[in-house]
């Protein structure tokens, strides 16, 4: 048997034999999210593209086993990790931003899960079978944020813009409140 985050199997398979799966792959291995990266870094000047972002991790542990006394509905728990390079959207300045997916999964249809009392959020899949490292790339996917930025305000500064002192917050239409309650 291969690699079970490739590997091709169906839930009921992963859930029966209680699979549980810890990986650390490199980002440059899951190719939509490789593609969105690398989208988001060409808009960097070719001396501040980071080097080796494709080596950049994405690790977690998934778990699989059952939401039912029944073996019915298979379900997944687990968590993702990754931390890929971005630019930031308020500096324009590469950073490496934590992405987090807690996964608490009933993999199914719809129909099936209105048997499950759960709080789970349900995954429906386009076929029988599936690979775990798919389904961890779009976790990861939509964990990103719409508008990367960097965490903490002070490592981050505008265009041109020096550090902003603690408590030194930009308004950028500050001026254009002041003009309208002069006119009024």
């Amino acid at each position: 048997m291969g690699n079970p985050l490739r590997d091709r199997r169906t839930p009921l398979e992963l859930a029966a034999s209680g699979q549980v799966i810890e990986f650390s792959e490199r980002i440059g291995d899951f190719e939509r999210l490789a593609a969105i990266v690398q989208g988001d870094l060409e808009s960097l000047d070719p001396d501040k593209l980071p080097s080796g972002w494709r080596d950049s991790l994405v690790s977690g542990r998934l778990s699989f086993s059952f939401a039912d006394a029944q073996n019915e509905l298979p379900m997944l728990e687990g968590r993702v990790t990754a931390t890929p390079d971005a630019v930031c959207q308020r500096c324009l300045e590469p950073f490496e931003m934590p992405l987090a997916a807690d996964l608490r999964l009933l993999l199914g249809d719809a129909e099936s899960a209105g048997m499950s009392d759960d709080d789970l959020e349900i995954w429906e899949l386009d076929k029988d079978t599936f690979r775990p490292l798919d389904l961890v790339e779009e976790a990861l996917i939509m964990a990103m944020p719409y508008a990367a930025m960097h965490v903490d305000d002070d490592v981050c500064r505008g265009p041109g813009e020096k550090v902003s002192e603690p408590g030194d917050k930009t308004r950028p239409f500050a001026a254009l409140k002041s003009q309208m309650e002069r006119e009024n």
